[in-house]
């Protein structure tokens, strides 16, 4: 693949996280005025949307899958990890917030490493450790510097491995745009069948174009990503996840005042620098059995 291709990807995946973080912004403006679940709803509106459309120009043929249980729980693993990450940030400032998702490759290589069997050698499992050190210096556990709610942040970390688990299980079998749409699908009916327990009707113009600006993000954020995995390599597109911290750190100032203090840019270093390595020790290894294995990828991060 040219290298042209890999400079327009990364451009594409970075303006892509743009998106998403603006999007997080937006659910936590709209955390005052509606339920957690029903911003999760709203956010998922466009992409579905989006998923329509193309089931009506390509048919139904986008959701044929070789495996449509795993199809089915990754959505729900979506829905987990939206869920627990919405209810967060109503709490926790963005850039803490997005901080800790960070560990999340590190919980995608641990639980390959113990469920799937793969690989992982003793400086990927220091690299992992010192990741998992770096989020506690984010956390602070029991010095009650950051709020309680943190911890669901780690918990919608989880549910996002578990989704990155199941993309390499489907990696082989189903294209990307099936999985997407299968996601899509799954997390719009099942949030959208929650909604008759707590729908709240908005209310006010302010609301209603966050609303939009919130779905808008979430379709246009995932379109962008889907177009930098198809024309630039994986192994380039990895690190572009850590400029998240950038866009979070950006909007939780412009919106909400936030700047993060000393110990959560501390520990949100340490956590990046551990993952560039965690994602540099995989190239390594995936250049070394190149003559006899062909490599593979994983993710995007999508709260």
């Amino acid at each position: 693949m040219p290298s042209t291709n890999n400079v327009k990807g990364i451009g594409l995946m970075v303006l892509g996280f743009c998106f998403f973080a603006l999007g997080d912004a937006l659910a936590k403006l709209l955390t005052n005025s509606l339920p957690s679940l029903q911003i999760v709803w709203f956010r998922t509106l466009g992409l579905f949307i989006g998923v329509c459309v193309l089931i009506a120009a390509r048919g139904v043929s986008v959701l044929k899958s070789a495996r449509p249980g795993l199809q089915v729980l990754r959505g729900l693993g979506a829905v987990g990890s939206a869920m627990c990450f919405i209810v967060a940030i109503r709490y926790v400032p963005l850039a803490d917030a997005v901080a800790v998702t960070f560990v999340a490759p590190f919980i995608v290589t641990a639980l390959g490493a113990l469920l799937l069997q793969e690989p992982v050698g003793p400086r990927r499992w220091l690299a992992i450790v010192i990741g998992f050190v770096g989020m506690l210096i984010v956390i602070r556990p029991g010095q009650g510097v950051v709020h309680p709610a943190i911890f669901l942040v780690v918990v919608a970390a989880t549910f996002f491995a578990f989704r990155q688990l199941l993309s390499r299980w489907l990696s082989g079998v189903d294209s990307v745009v099936t999985t997407v749409a299968y996601t899509s699908i799954v997390t719009f009916s099942v949030t959208g069948i929650a909604q008759l327990l707590v729908w709240v009707t908005p209310s006010g113009l302010d609301v209603i174009l966050l609303i939009a600006g919130l779905a808008l993000c979430g379709a246009v954020g995932e379109i962008l990503i889907i177009r930098a995995l198809d024309i630039a390599q994986s192994v380039a597109l990895a690190p572009c996840h850590y400029t998240l911290i950038i866009w979070g750190t950006f909007y939780g100032f412009v919106f909400f005042d936030d700047l993060p203090d000393q110990w959560t840019l501390v520990g949100g270093l340490v956590i990046v620098v551990s993952g560039i390595y965690t994602i540099y020790r995989e190239r390594v290894l995936a250049r070394n059995s190149v003559a006899t294995v062909t490599p593979a990828f994983q993710p995007t991060p999508s709260q």
